[in-house]
C-alpha cells in the first residue's frame, strides 16, 4: 500500500482550535505535549472537562520535585491516546469534549499567597461550567481546590482519598503543608467526614476526624470489588471528590514520589477500584505527588496519567447515559 508523504498524519492537535472530539491519532513521540493530546484552551468555556496542572512542591515534608509532576503526567499521557480505553471499550472523546487549560500561575517568592491563587484559578475554571481534573503538585493543592468547588456547589463533598497518609496532622495557624490539608478541610466544613473514606493508609496520624479508613493490608485482603463497594456505601448519594496521592501505590509501582511507603496498592488494584466508581456523583478529581526526579522509566507518571485517563472514562460513561458533568 502506497502512502502520500505530502498528506501526513495530523500532528499538534493541541494547537488545532477546531479539534474537540475523537482520538488524535498522532505519533506519541513528537509534537506539542498536552494531556492526552487535548487542545489547549486557557478558557474552557463550552468544554465538558478542563484539565489543568498545579506545579507546587513548597509544602512537602520530605523529597521535593512535584512541581514537575504536571509536565511528566502530560508527557506520559501521550502514549494513552489513540485507542479505545481499556476496559471501557470506547473512544471517550467522541461525545465528551476535553481541553488542557495549562497550569496554575503563582509567584513562588510569595508562598503565603499561593493557596488563594490556586483557589481563584480553580474557581475561574469551574465558573465556566466545566468539570475540573487536576494534575499535581503536592497534596496541599487539594485544599484550595476543595474551597473553590464547595463554594460552586454550595456545600461539602464526600472525599474519596487514595493515600499512604491520612494527612490529618495539626494545623498550626494555617500552615501550608501537604500533611495537614485534611485537618483544614474538616475544620472549614469542606468535606463530610461521615461520608468520606481513605484507601491504602499505611502510616499513623493523630486523628481520623471520623473518616473511614481501609488500610493497605485490608485493601489487599478485601479485594478491589469489595473496596469499591465499601466506598459506594460510605459515599451514598453525596457529591464526591476523588483525590489520588500516587504514594497510595506501593513503591514498586510508583517510586517517583516524595514520601514512599511500602505495602501499598498495585497499579492494577487501584485501577480496578477506580473503574467501579462511575455510579458516584462525581464532582472532581486530582492525582498528586508525582515527583519525576525519583521516577524510573516514567512508571510513576504513567500510573498517574492512567488513573486520570480512567477517571475521564468514568465521566464519558456518565455523559453517555445522560448524567450531567457540571459541578
Amino acid at each position: 500500500m502506497s502512502h502520500d508523504p505530502l498528506t501526513p498524519r495530523p500532528v499538534d492537535r493541541a494547537l488545532d482550535p477546531d479539534f474537540r472530539h475523537g482520538q488524535s491519532m498522532e505519533p506519541n513521540y513528537s509534537g506539542v505535549v498536552s494531556f492526552l493530546r487535548r487542545v489547549y484552551r486557557r478558557d474552557p468555556s463550552g468544554f465538558d472537562v478542563a484539565v489543568w496542572g498545579v506545579p507546587l512542591d513548597t509544602s512537602v515534608s520530605n523529597r521535593p520535585g512535584t512541581r514537575f509532576g504536571p509536565r511528566a503526567l502530560r508527557d506520559a499521557s501521550t502514549i494513552l491516546d489513540g485507542d479505545p480505553v481499556y476496559p471501557f471499550g470506547l473512544d471517550i472523546f467522541e461525545d465528551m469534549s476535553v481541553c488542557d487549560t495549562g497550569d496554575a500561575v503563582f509567584d513562588y517568592g510569595y508562598p503565603t499567597e499561593v493557596p488563594a491563587a490556586i483557589e481563584a484559578q480553580a474557581a475561574q475554571r469551574l465558573a465556566t461550567g466545566t468539570h475540573l481534573v487536576t494534575l499535581g503538585g503536592d497534596h496541599f493543592i487539594t485544599y484550595p481546590i476543595l474551597k473553590a468547588l464547595t463554594k460552586k456547589i454550595g456545600g461539602p463533598v464526600a472525599l474519596v482519598q487514595f493515600d499512604a497518609h491520612q494527612d490529618t496532622w495539626d494545623d498550626e495557624d494555617g500552615r501550608i503543608d501537604h500533611g495537614t490539608f485534611i485537618t483544614r478541610a474538616v475544620k472549614d466544613g469542606l468535606i463530610a467526614p461521615e461520608h468520606s473514606i481513605q484507601i491504602g493508609i499505611r502510616t499513623h496520624a493523630p486523628a481520623d476526624y471520623g473518616i473511614a479508613i481501609i488500610d493497605g493490608f485490608d485493601a489487599a485482603e478485601f479485594g478491589a470489588a469489595s473496596v469499591a463497594q465499601r466506598i459506594q456505601e460510605r459515599v451514598g448519594g453525596m457529591p464526591v471528590y476523588i483525590t489520588f496521592d500516587i504514594d497510595a501505590l506501593d513503591p514498586a509501582f510508583a517510586p517517583g514520589t516524595g514520601t514512599p511507603v511500602n505495602g501499598g496498592l498495585s497499579s492494577r488494584e487501584a485501577l480496578a477500584i477506580l473503574k467501579e466508581l462511575g455510579s458516584l456523583n462525581l464532582k472532581g478529581f486530582d492525582v498528586v505527588e508525582v515527583s519525576p526526579p525519583y521516577d524510573h522509566a516514567g512508571i510513576t507518571a504513567l500510573a498517574g496519567a492512567t488513573l486520570a485517563h480512567y477517571y475521564l472514562a468514568l465521566l464519558a460513561n456518565r455523559k453517555l447515559v445522560g448524567k450531567s458533568l457540571v459541578p
